[in-house]
């Protein structure tokens, strides 16, 4: 069983309105996107929190921990936006937690039908369940260990620090 946390994000579609910086409601659930998977593990989903990351802060963070914390399963999925995922993997990192998370999300909006959602979140599936614990980030077809990894923001592209 995979508990799968949900926190908001371009996976979910969700647009930010810039003036008050309040999400929409989101017009896809990962939900959907599991759906389209035909053959699926079994899994649980937990909306955390629904943001745009740019404004996960540490009050979130430890949200977030809580949750990790009381799961029942070692092995979960976390649906994030990518502008901030790299710092929560790194705190998630450093935890030594004693289970396997994988972070995903999408730099497509889910609801857009070129979107990499379905993609990203089919991997981080895959991935969870055959790699040894630790903290990843599974984003186009790479898995990226939590204490490798960067957000190259003028390629708009995960990649590893060390070379």
């Amino acid at each position: 069983m995979i508990t799968i946390l949900t926190t908001g994000g371009t996976i979910e579609g969700l647009e930010y309105d810039k003036i008050d910086k309040a999400p929409e409601k989101a017009p896809i659930s990962i939900e959907d996107h599991l759906s389209r998977i035909d053959i699926a593990p079994e899994y649980d989903i937990k909306e955390v929190f629904s943001k745009d990351s740019r404004f996960v802060n540490r009050r979130d963070r430890d949200l977030l921990l809580r949750e990790i914390e009381f799961a029942e399963n070692d092995k979960i999925i976390i649906t994030h936006g990518t502008l901030t995922m790299v710092e929560t993997a790194l705190f998630l990192g450093k935890l030594n937690l004693d289970k396997t998370i994988v972070l995903t999300g999408a730099f497509v909006l889910g609801t857009d039908p070129k979107t990499d959602a379905f993609e990203n979140l089919s991997f981080a599936l895959t991935k969870v369940s055959s790699v040894e614990k630790g903290v990843y980030i599974a984003m186009h077809q790479t898995l990226f260990p939590w204490n490798n990894v960067q957000k190259n923001m003028q390629e708009n592209r995960f990649e590893n620090i060390k070379k």
